[in-house]
């Protein structure tokens, strides 16, 4: 199996082995995000806007949670596929090790910290007053699954970096179907409402834990988990947060912004916040599914810079670049013609309605350009290039999207809330085109080593 893992990166062709890559995490990230509008939709079955604005407040405060999970698992990741490409399988374990147990323990801090602040927390994200008991009681809940959550998204990355993308997907289908299945029996049957779906939550994330880990556990990983590789030392953390910290300040910027949205929206009610959540879960299908597509290209990318295989790098960029525009297309067409069929099927709220309609309206500007964007992120994590990928990582939500959210909200009002994440994605698309022009530049001094220069590939 590891063997087979290796040949994918190694020598299959690249739209197949992209292909074979990417769609299980595609796959899994589409039920990541099935998952992530699950609660949403039975809570929308309610149809109490203070409870959908609920898990509004709460989505942010998720995000952050998984951002520090993700953060070691993408730099961890990263050095990873590239640790594979040199053939240097100790290192590799030293550095998933390292990423996994790591992780493990700033979520126990994390979690400590929330609980104890749980409640300014939630003011600071733009609860109102009627929406702060509904906000509690969800958020509460998942707060005791934190480190679940994080070591989730670890695992989950760290399996990719290695090609065991399916497993990755597997872990994902169970806990969100368990997640999905329960949603329901807890909210409606059992009628615990709002801390019914928290409940859900986090028995799907459990299940799905104990999957990921039982991969490592019964050493089917090429890449293995243990104390005795846990090793954090300076250049084992210089490379994790090279590349990991980029992606944790992304995600983090991007759970104070939507803080920003939901606190500028709260003066116009709990429509309009319960509507902002509504249509940023909407849309993160398309981004899930992109983000999805992305980190198939990365190991692939990553184990071909790794290996000094310049051609095979460069086919599978343009690889990427084309398969995740397509995909932005396409939900830039079906969100287009479909989005009020979308929306009514969440809410039967006509104001909630009207509000996500609008919005989502103000994001399609941007939804064609997203795969591009990604994509070239991604292509710099991979070849390890820390700054662009820490400037391009931070411009969306640090750069652009804060600085507009301080502003136009105060000289156009609600029209300043609806547009200022579309004109920050134009000015990141601009920043991005330029970056990665110049890194062409750069690419095309590089020359192609020779086949006897190249790693020669060992026994596994």
């Amino acid at each position: 199996m590891n063997k087979e893992r290796i040949d994918i990166l190694e020598n299959k062709p690249i739209n197949r082995a992209l292909i074979e890559l990417a769609l299980p995490s595609i796959i899994g990230m589409l039920i990541n995000a099935i998952y992530n509008l699950a609660d949403t939709f039975f809570i929308g079955k309610l149809n109490n806007p203070s409870a959908l604005g609920a898990v509004t407040i709460a989505f942010p405060i998720m995000m952050m949670v998984g951002s520090i999970g993700g953060m070691f698992g993408i730099g961890g990741g990263s050095y990873l596929s590239r640790l594979l490409g040199q053939k240097d399988y100790k290192k590799a374990n030293i550095s998933t090790s390292t990423s996994f147990f790591t992780s493990l323990i700033v979520s126990i801090i994390v979690s400590i910290g929330m609980f104890i602040f749980v409640n300014p927390l939630l003011r600071v994200f733009g609860a109102t007053d009627t929406i702060i008991p509904y906000a509690l009681s969800y958020t509460k809940i998942i707060i005791v699954a934190n480190s679940i959550t994080m070591l989730n998204m670890t695992m989950n990355n760290l399996l990719r970096a290695e090609g065991a993308a399916k497993r990755s997907m597997y872990g994902f289908l169970i806990g969100s179907g368990i997640n999905i299945l329960l949603d329901p029996i807890f909210i409606f049957v059992f009628d615990l409402g709002i801390s019914g779906a928290a409940w859900a939550t986090i028995i799907g994330k459990a299940i799905s834990f104990i999957y990921l880990f039982s991969f490592y556990a019964k050493n089917k990983s090429i890449a293995k988990v243990s104390l005795k590789y846990f090793k954090p030392t300076k250049e084992i953390y210089g490379e994790i947060f090279k590349i990991g910290f980029p992606s944790f300040t992304r995600q983090m910027l991007a759970s104070i912004s939507m803080g920003m949205i939901n606190s500028a929206a709260m003066i116009y009610g709990d429509s309009v916040i319960a509507g902002l959540g509504l249509t940023q879960r909407v849309f993160s299908i398309a981004f899930f599914i992109v983000f999805g597509f992305s980190t198939g290209f990365q190991p692939l990318a990553g184990y071909s810079w790794g290996a000094n295989n310049l051609k095979r790098f460069k086919e599978t960029l343009k690889a990427g670049i084309k398969g995740s525009t397509f995909i932005a297309l396409f939900f830039f067409t079906a969100f287009l013609f479909g989005k009020n069929i979308i929306i009514s099927s969440f809410t039967d709220v006509v104001d909630v309605q009207d509000f996500s309609i609008r919005m989502m309206n103000a994001m399609l500007i941007a939804l064609p350009f997203m795969g591009f964007q990604i994509i070239i992120t991604t292509m710099f994590q991979s070849i390890g290039k820390g700054k662009p990928s820490m400037i391009l990582s931070m411009a969306r939500q640090g750069y652009f999207l804060i600085p507009l959210l301080l502003i136009l909200p105060d000289i156009f009002g609600l029209n300043g809330i609806i547009y200022a994440q579309p004109i920050a994605d134009i000015l990141t698309l601009i920043l991005t085109i330029f970056m990665f022009l110049r890194q062409i530049r750069e690419f095309k001094g590089i020359t192609e080593p020779k086949d006897s220069d190249k790693i020669k590939k060992p026994a596994i």
